[in-house]
């Protein structure tokens, strides 16, 4: 039983994630780190770690969904990944390095950031 608890608990954090993905193009992972470091009781450097993995097929699966109604810009599309998958593996190097405190309190100055920007 605690193990189907677990799963349900996982599949809401799923759906959500995908839902605000596909309706944003983003924000999955500022909900899954939170919520399976409150739900599920993971680690800051676990909770980060499994959200970079959940989000790979998510967005693959917007990306096509998108691609359906708007021709998106591939030539800077492809280039802008260029760099994001430097900058990941830069900032998954840094990671590794900062306590899970440190992590925490620099995902969260990103993300009242990101909502202070949006209000404005």
């Amino acid at each position: 039983m605690k193990v189907m608890k677990g799963g349900v608990k996982r599949a809401i954090i799923g759906v959500c994630a995908g839902f605000m993905n596909g309706l944003f193009g983003s924000g999955g992972g500022a909900l899954v780190v939170p919520a399976s470091r409150k739900f599920l009781g993971m680690d800051a450097h676990k909770a980060h770690a499994s959200a970079i993995a959940i989000m790979l097929p998510m967005s693959a699966v917007s990306a096509v969904m998108y691609s359906v109604k708007t021709k998106p810009a591939l030539i800077p599309a492809l280039l802008v990944s260029a760099g994001g998958v430097l900058g990941g593996w830069i900032g998954a190097k840094v990671m590794t390095r900062l306590s899970g405190n440190t992590l925490r309190k620099i995902f969260a100055a990103f993300i009242l950031a990101a909502a202070i920007k949006s209000f404005i």
